[in-house]
């Protein structure tokens, strides 16, 4: 259940004179630092029992902050005419190629933008309800900064058609993954159950009481000892799958922000170009095929995309960074 939450914050000396809205941000992970600049001007932050509204306020060493999170209000979609990059649509379902910055469905604190927002809006009232009205049509989902496919329900039936074939694996969803470091071997399985990370409410995790997760992978491309192209199949569909399952394996994804990080001895060149070239917050994961049994015609459908195109200027860092090597 969504709670009121309260964080009690003591100053230590390093971090005196540090401005508000930093020092919450990188105190309370879980919180985005617009969330928290939300909570300061709206007076929910307190400084030795006084309220402040000022997000540039310099911290003093032994100041004690009270920070009160109340429950965020659950969204309810509402139609945006946002564009979208539309592959095959009839009237029992639409095939979308997702860009990466945008979020699946509306979440508390994240009510528009999304790509329900969008398909509310092209689809009409037609979609309303289908898979439940905060998730209208929605069958399987990506995260926010995964780039690629995703197919929607425009009915009941096919929605129902379609979720049956996703839960009996019979909907196969292939990724491209850049990771960093030589995967090895250069094929094989990676199994764990995955559950939600107490101690990071963001994150998943590895927990023996999470539920089971299967992903297959195949490198494609080494990038000399320093990254690998991965393709990746799923059988199960678990939050942040690919994600967790490469992280725990030692190779997480390149840019990811939650389980990634930068290894030793990577050149000041990557550096530099992951910095200020490719996208914040973006982890190297595309959706590149999906295939699915159409649920009136009864036939295959299979559709790939190409990657998008900072995930190829990426491969073209990484392959130059290797003819160097």
């Amino acid at each position: 259940m969504n709670q009121q939450s309260t964080y009690h914050l003591s100053v230590e000396q390093v971090d005196s004179d540090t401005r508000l809205d930093k020092y919450l941000s990188s105190t309370i992970p879980e919180l985005s630092r617009s969330r928290l600049q939300t909570l300061i001007e709206k007076g929910l932050v307190t400084i030795n029992d006084s309220i402040t509204k000022d997000c540039s306020y310099k911290i003093k060493y032994h100041q004690h902050i009270i920070v009160t999170v109340p429950p965020l209000e659950e969204a309810i979609p509402t139609p945006q005419e946002i564009a979208l990059n539309i592959l095959f649509e009839d009237d029992d379902l639409i095939v979308i190629n997702k860009p990466a910055g945008m979020v699946v469905h509306p979440a508390p604190g994240n009510a528009e933008g999304t790509l329900v927002n969008a398909l509310l809006s092209h689809c009409g009232d037609s979609l309303s309800g289908i898979g439940g009205v905060k998730r209208p049509g929605i069958v399987h989902r990506l995260d926010k900064e995964t780039s690629g496919l995703l197919v929607a329900a425009k009915n009941d039936k096919a929605h129902h058609h379609l979720a049956h074939q996703l839960s009996i694996r019979e909907m196969e969803r292939q990724y491209v993954a850049i990771t960093w470091g030589m995967l090895s071997p250069n094929e094989g399985t990676l199994e764990g159950p995955i559950a939600r990370d107490p101690r990071h409410r963001q994150r998943m995790t590895i927990r023996s009481d999470g539920k089971p997760a299967r992903t297959h992978y195949k490198v494609t491309q080494y990038f000399g000892t320093f990254a690998s192209q991965v393709e990746c199949k799923l059988d199960t569909g678990r939050t942040h799958q690919i994600r967790v399952h490469l992280s725990k394996n030692g190779h997480p994804l390149i840019g990811d922000p939650l389980y990634g990080k930068f290894p030793k001895g990577v050149s000041e060149r990557l550096r530099e170009y992951l910095k200020n070239d490719w996208p914040s917050q973006r982890q190297a994961l595309h959706a590149q095929s999906l295939s699915f049994i159409h649920p009136t015609t009864h036939k295959k459908h299979k559709f790939t995309v190409d990657l998008p195109k900072d995930m190829i200027n990426l491969i073209s860092m990484l392959e130059s960074l290797q003819n160097k090597q």
